[in-house]
């Protein structure tokens, strides 16, 4: 009878291991689970204008055509507004400007000597604030100030300091140009241009309001494909108050910590295909021929063997 009990209670104490580790190993796995469902997600996002939703589906496609599971925000809005929703978690990836990221959002007046020196100066803030800056691309899109042919021949303008010789100055720009200082305040600073009637663009081309005359200059970007015709002149910015504006993915630190070099290399392949000549086609493609940014990023890849 002794036996007997001893190999039931034996038996009973076998089953309850079994079922504390089928209990455990449930919860184990639970938690796996649970940890992998919680890992921090790819939200990738963009600014408002069209080479900006070019970038954001180049990165977006090409990691999706290496498995990741990616999320778009597209047009957020200028600097400002990305800027909030990267540090508040609703994006957590997004193409910016190293002379936009220098000026506006670490609030630095002085340009370094080169695109290198920008670079790394970025990369360490950046770092102090839980992110990662990828690769910088080859081609930039600095900020100009562009005007019409016969207006720079009529005032004899060649430089962004010359526009002191314009009477009732009008000048286009995206709203942030007025308070920025690769904008209005970086030209009174450094050129002493002052009392420009600004308007602020809302819908409408700044090249179609220098060719109907309604203002005199625009701040535009160096790979917008009007530039490439005769008729507008850009302004020489001897003094540098625009920067260097090379491209570079702006990372949350978990991501790269979560997805490894899997995810950084993905976007460092893309970033470093984007040439000049490359953008200005593809900025063509979708300001001019109004072809959808989806599509051309998808074409790009695929001929650059990226998807």
């Amino acid at each position: 009878m002794i036996r007997k009990h001893t190999r039931r209670a034996a038996k009973a104490a076998f089953a309850i291991s079994l079922g504390v580790a089928i209990i455990l190993g449930g919860a184990a796995a639970a938690v796996a689970g649970s940890s992998k469902q919680t890992a921090t997600p790819i939200i990738v996002g963009t600014k408002n204008f069209g080479e900006a939703f070019v970038l954001g589906e180049l990165y977006k496609q090409a990691l999706e055509a290496k498995g990741f599971d990616v999320s778009y925000k597209e047009n957020i809005g200028s600097t400002e507004l990305i800027q909030k929703a990267l540090t508040s978690g609703k994006i957590t990836l997004y193409p910016e400007y190293l002379g936009i990221a220098y000026t506006v959002t670490f609030k630095k007046t002085k340009f370094p000597a080169s695109a290198n020196a920008t670079y790394a100066t970025v990369k360490r803030l950046y770092k102090g604030k839980g992110y990662t800056v990828l690769r910088m691309t080859p081609f930039q899109d600095v900020d100009a100030v562009a005007v019409l042919r016969t207006t720079a021949k009529k005032y004899g303008l060649k430089k962004v300091a010359d526009l002191k010789k314009v009477p009732d100055l009008t000048l286009a720009a995206f709203p942030e140009f007025r308070t920025r200082e690769t904008g209005l305040v970086g030209m009174k600073k450094r050129y002493g241009v002052t009392g420009v009637k600004f308007t602020p663009l809302a819908g409408i081309s700044a090249y179609k309001l220098l060719d109907d005359k309604k203002v005199l200059a625009a701040g535009v970007f160096s790979t917008d494909p009007p530039l490439a015709t005769s008729k507008y002149v850009v302004l020489k910015d001897p003094k540098n108050i625009f920067g260097f504006q090379n491209v570079v993915p702006i990372v949350s630190n978990k991501l790269v910590s979560e997805y490894g070099s899997k995810l950084t290399s993905t976007l460092n392949a893309v970033s470093s295909k984007l040439t000049l000549k490359a953008m200005l086609a593809m900025n063509t493609a979708v300001n001019v021929d109004q072809k959808p940014a989806k599509q051309i990023a998808d074409a790009f890849l695929k001929a650059n063997g990226l998807k």
